[in-house]
């Protein structure tokens, strides 16, 4: 309640209004000023509310009143202040979901679908983006001991993180695609939910990445009798008894290599269990009930066989009954760039009590089903990254006023934001496609074209739709201006975290060769998959004349590819090698395109899918035809490449 400039005081009130001037004044000049005042006789008010020369020569009770009104007088701070961007329920403001889900799924799974996503979509706006937000400003620590000295290595991590735990539970998040209340579309529904849930859940989505690939692993080995317990708490509703599982694959020499990186030795027991011994460099979600894990099994020698062959897959708790840790000493936290709120580590394994649950040397194949899950689990954290960035900033756009109007209102910025929108959607109907050919794979009614294209589009997605966020993130944060770089609004950490979905479960070049591993391990077959479910969607829009135009170009960049399979076929696996990345852009983009024409084929489809569907066939199609065409994989521009990188370097002379 402010201060009446004329109030009915008294004279003896006087005294107490011009105590409280002092008292501004005092607010005003600092500390000492206020010490003065208190011994200092009353200056007493006029009915002009003007002061005595005489008693309080330096003060001007007129003056510091009508200061108060000034607009940067105190906590005033001027006459502007930007309203923030609010979030709505991301399902029901997501058009191009709608429009999926209406044309896929069938009218009674829609409706039940749509009613349960509806009412998730209003919880993540009421409560969980705030929990997210929580677990971010409140990341994971260790404590090493206890106050008694005790050595306890407990990881400890925030209520609102303990709190996602429960909530994922709650709304199956993972007991959703096992459920297979919907058949097929049971996986399908389960990646939207989630695709609504990750950029909202303080990257709790990374637990739950490598809790369905566990739950996916265990499934695929037939549920065995000791891992039934751990399967049922993987994918159970219940809060209380709901497990997660982390992913630790990574060992000191770091990164994709497993073959030949991990060091970790299994040593064979009375009652057949196994314990382990080695470093595991790089564990995420490190506070998880369960984990699996690589390691080579020594025989009665103690010796080990090297490489892929060597290596056993091993399922284990990471604490006994007692609460206590399993054999397991957590060395530190990772201090990463982003995804701070998910409690990462570096553990020694000394003498960990585990189960193998593959075949002998058949651990990198029993983890295949794993890397699928964790892959697509990938692409939806980058297309749902990307579509809340875009939700947020058109948000802002209808509130933020500069140059004279709305930025809603400035043609360049909407362009901006259309370009924007292309790609996010473009990455939507990857992601759906392939979440689409998991769910037939996994309620076996997927054709053998569906699973060879399953095989291809998993790392293609994921490779693609990593690059995708980081730059439509980094354009989005523009969107914002200044405030897209401050770290209180939350945004920046958007930026932060996608940085990861480019690097974890495999860098873009290592994804690129996998690509290639896909095709040659076929023999040629998923690449047949692609060409014919390719061409199947680009007949059915051939025919429309809106879409004639993006058809015709896309079906040039599909004979462009064609062309260069037939060359590099006679070059040699260098010469593939060499454009694997380009290769793997070239199929995302063709493919993509394809999805974006077969959408805007539909019935229900509006202007705006047919102008997605034009702006995406604008972009170079095939860039490995054109690289190829330019010469970018022959002997002297590897050659050149190297020369150019290490220029002026002293490692260049004789050591490369």
């Amino acid at each position: 309640m402010g201060i009446p400039l004329n109030p009915p005081w008294g004279r003896k009130s006087s005294f107490m209004r011009v105590k409280l001037i002092h008292l501004l004044v005092a607010q005003r000049f600092g500390k000492n000023r206020h010490l003065h005042i208190q011994y200092q006789p009353a200056c007493y008010m006029s009915s002009k509310s003007t002061a005595s020369p005489a008693a309080c020569p330096d003060i001007q009770p007129l003056s510091v009143l009508e200061e108060m009104k000034m607009p940067f007088s105190r906590a005033l701070i001027g006459n502007f202040f930007q309203d923030q961007p609010r979030l709505g329920n991301q399902f029901l403001e997501d058009s191009i979901l709608q429009s999926y889900l209406r044309r896929h799924l069938p009218p009674v799974v829609l409706k039940e679908a749509s009613q349960d996503l509806g009412r998730f979509g209003q919880r993540i706006v009421d409560e969980l983006d705030t929990l997210g937000r929580e677990c971010e400003l409140s990341p994971p620590h260790l404590e090493h001991y206890d106050a008694w000295g005790r050595r306890v290595d407990r990881i400890i991590t925030c209520p609102a993180w303990k709190k996602m735990k429960e909530v994922s539970a709650e709304e199956g998040l993972v007991a959703a695609a096992y459920e297979r209340k919907f058949s097929s579309w049971s996986r399908l529904i389960q990646i939207v939910k989630l695709y609504l849930y990750t950029p909202s859940s303080g990257y709790f989505s990374c637990p739950l990445a490598m809790t369905d690939g566990a739950a996916k692993v265990i499934e695929s080995l037939g549920r065995p009798d000791a891992l039934q317990d751990a399967f049922r708490n993987l994918t159970s509703r219940d809060p209380k008894r709901f497990w997660t599982s982390g992913q630790w694959m990574t060992e000191r020499k770091g990164g994709s290599d497993v073959a030949y990186g991990t060091e970790t030795v299994a040593r064979a027991q009375a009652d057949g269990t196994y314990k382990l011994y080695g470093y595991k460099w790089f564990t995420s979600a490190t506070d998880s009930d369960m984990t699996l894990t690589l390691g080579r099994v020594e025989d009665a020698q103690g010796q080990i066989i090297p490489g892929t062959k060597g290596l056993s897959l091993f399922y284990l708790e990471v604490r006994n009954a007692k609460g206590q840790l399993n054999g397991i000493e957590v060395q530190r936290l990772k201090d990463k760039l982003g995804t701070k709120q998910v409690p990462t580590a570096e553990l020694l394994l000394d003498g960990v009590k585990a189960l193998r649950i593959s075949p002998e040397g058949r651990g990198v194949a029993s983890i295949s089903n794993m890397l699928t899950i964790t892959r697509i689990h990938n692409t939806v954290a980058a297309a749902s990254a990307m579509r809340r960035v875009i939700n947020l900033a058109r948000e802002y756009a209808s509130k933020r006023f500069v140059f004279g109007s709305l930025i809603k209102d400035h043609p360049l910025h909407m362009q901006t934001m259309a370009r924007m929108e292309v790609q996010a959607r473009g990455a939507f109907f990857l992601l759906m496609e392939t979440a689409r050919l998991l769910g037939l794979e996994e309620t076996n009614m997927a054709t053998e074209q569906d699973q060879h294209l399953l095989r291809l589009l998993t790392p293609i997605a994921k490779l693609y739709t990593g690059k995708q966020a980081v730059a439509v993130i980094s354009e989005g944060l523009e969107c914002f201006g200044g405030q897209g770089y401050m770290e209180d609004t939350g945004l920046p950490a958007i930026l932060r975290d996608a940085q990861v979905l480019t690097i974890w479960e495999g860098t873009t070049n290592i994804l690129s060769l996998d690509v290639l591993r896909s095709v040659m391990k076929s023999q040629g077959q998923v690449l047949s998959a692609f060409f014919a479910s390719a061409q199947e969607k680009l007949e059915a829009s051939s025919t429309i004349p809106t879409l004639s135009k993006s058809t015709s170009r896309l079906l040039q960049a599909l004979e462009n590819l064609k062309d260069f399979t037939q060359k590099a076929g006679m070059r040699g696996n260098g010469f593939m090698e060499l454009a694997a990345r380009d290769f793997a852009y070239s199929l995302a983009k063709i493919y993509i395109g394809c999805l974006f024409v077969d959408h805007a084929a539909w019935a229900g489809a509006t202007e705006s899918d047919v102008y997605c569907a034009e702006r995406w066939s604008e972009q170079d199609l095939c860039p490995v035809h054109t690289a190829e065409s330019s010469g970018c994989y022959n002997t002297d521009a590897v050659s050149m490449d190297r020369q150019l990188v290490y220029e002026n370097s002293p490692l260049l002379k004789g050591k490369l």
